[in-house]
């Protein structure tokens, strides 16, 4: 299995050259060359089995010869031992053929936590193997940071810093970044949003002797390895809801589009997937651009759901990388057009295959709170706001398909939020009670290239 860009101007890689680059060279973002194909006997065979059977099946043909069946199983393993439900990716029934997959019983009590724990596992075999040490910055609106520290802290072949807007994410979300104690991990609170977090990640990308010099990898959603990690809980949702013999539906609250792009890959896998909706918040450019062909970025208005204030979504560039026929000069053209002027223009065929791919709505700030209400009054379940988003949203688009709607983080996360809309604060489980006494380690930093690369230098030295 070979990895390409969506720029079309970057090396063919390996599944393990992908994994350690992140971002390609051109600036585009990796994919598959092909996607492999499951029959309808191959689905049918992982309806009872256990996650990380499901895990390994599904993902086993996209990793090449980077491990053997041995060491991947091993990895599996190893990635979802934390998980606190047996079943990894429980499902929960809200009302007719409305179901809730709960994504947030990892270690860090979000969805991030299936690809991460799965990423740290795997970037300790590769370059324990290789000899090799490498700095890692992420990004994050909130999940991605604490998920990702909690799958590197430790490990002796990585330095990881964590980018994150200063004062635009939950504090349970900054905690989790700034308590973890091991030295190898850094927690950076960027004076700006989540845009600009993710706008100095790409420039130390493309600042390439930077990224020789310090060895940079990402963890992003930009890493492929993410997106694929995600492929596996839609089939698992789906066969226990009758796939392969009856179609279901997925409505997944997104900023990055790469929780929902999982979906798209698993779908070109095989797996009947008759509707995949996009979900956003007041901060909605996704569902925007699918409705006028439009994608113009217009600010980000913090909400209630501040994982998903984002106007520039990273993995809609793989969606139109497909969406343009794999043509990495019209998706290069459209990213030089999104950075000049802040906005770009979907033709017309492009847009007809999005819309046959993806359907779209948005919740507001009282339409997600009243969603929080009315799920623990109905069912007696809590959601965190961004699974509120996804659940406002699905109910819009109910049909004969069973739908699933992705509950990405665990609604302690966010307990001010769940305690207006339903007068309960939820509490953090055991084994996170102490986490408003850990002592805190950040640094507030200018949103500037060049501190950011200084202060990288010197800390990884450090």
């Amino acid at each position: 299995m070979r990895y390409v860009s969506t720029r079309g101007a970057a090396p063919v890689l390996t599944f393990e050259e992908a994994m350690l680059t992140g971002l390609a060279r051109d600036g585009g973002l990796y994919v598959s060359e092909t996607i492999p194909q499951l029959s309808h006997g191959d689905i049918a065979a992982l309806s009872g089995l256990p996650y990380e059977e499901v895990a390994f099946r599904i993902m086993r043909p996209f990793i090449g010869d980077t491990f053997s069946d041995d060491d991947f199983a091993e990895i599996i393993t190893k990635a979802y031992a934390p998980f606190n439900h047996p079943a990894r990716a429980p499902l929960v029934q809200l009302g007719p053929n409305h179901h809730l997959l709960e994504l947030f019983h990892g270690p860090t009590l979000a969805f991030k936590d299936f690809a991460m724990q799965l990423i740290g596992q795997m970037f300790q075999v590769s370059l324990g193997r290789q000899g090799k040490r490498v700095t890692i910055v992420g990004a994050t609106s909130g999940d991605t940071g604490a998920a990702a520290m909690e799958a590197f802290r430790g490990l002796a072949a990585v330095d990881l810093f964590i980018l994150y807007p200063h004062g635009r994410i939950s504090e349970v979300q900054r905690r989790q970044m700034t308590t973890p104690p091991d030295h190898n991990v850094h927690a950076l609170a960027l004076d700006g949003h989540f845009d600009d977090c993710q706008a100095r990640l790409k420039d130390m990308f493309n600042h390439f002797d930077f990224r020789d010099e310090v060895a940079l990898a990402g963890v992003n959603s930009i890493n492929w390895a993410r997106v694929l990690a995600q492929v596996v809980y839609y089939f698992s949702a789906a066969t226990s809801l009758g796939a392969p013999h009856r179609p279901v539906s997925f409505t997944v609250p997104t900023g990055n589009f790469g929780d929902i792009f999982a979906g798209h890959i698993a779908r070109a896998m095989g797996l009947p997937i008759e509707k995949l909706v996009v979900a956003t918040n007041r901060n909605d450019i996704l569902h925007r651009a699918l409705t006028t062909g439009l994608y113009q970025t217009d600010g980000v208005s913090p909400t209630i759901s501040p994982s998903m204030d984002i106007q520039v979504s990273s993995n809609f560039e793989r969606a139109l990388f497909d969406a343009y026929g794999r043509d990495g000069a019209a998706v290069a053209a459209q990213m030089d057009d999104l950075k000049s002027t802040g906005a770009f223009k979907i033709s017309q065929g492009a847009l007809e295959t999005l819309r046959e791919g993806y359907a779209s709505g948005r919740a507001s700030e009282k339409e997600t709170s009243a969603a929080i209400t009315h799920a623990l009054n109905t069912t007696g379940e809590l959601l965190c706001p961004h699974s509120a988003v996804g659940v406002h949203v699905a109910e819009q688009h109910l049909g004969a398909a069973p739908m699933v709607t992705l509950a990405t983080a665990h609604p302690a996360k966010f307990p001010d939020a769940v305690e207006t809309a339903t007068g309960q604060r939820p509490t953090l489980p055991i084994r996170m009670s102490d986490l408003y006494e850990r002592s805190e380690r950040v640094t507030q930093v200018d949103n500037n290239l060049t501190t950011l690369e200084d202060l990288i230098r010197e800390r990884r030295a450090a």
